[in-house]
């Protein structure tokens, strides 16, 4: 549930701040950019849900 969590707050951030929440000026940029690559990196909700559901045998 924590990559859902993060795409909100960043999706959000970007909302609240405007075009200028994709600048360098401003943190949140910076942080959908992280949040991106770690949901290509481990997989996103979807795929961990679909992985534990496989292991409960669903």
């Amino acid at each position: 549930k924590c990559a859902k969590v993060v795409r909100n707050a960043t999706e959000e951030g970007v909302q609240m701040h405007g075009g200028i929440g994709m600048t360098d000026e401003f943190d949140i940029g910076f942080f959908m950019k992280r949040a991106a690559v770690c949901r290509q990196a481990y997989g996103d909700y979807h795929f961990h849900a679909d992985r534990f559901a496989r292991l409960r045998g669903y």
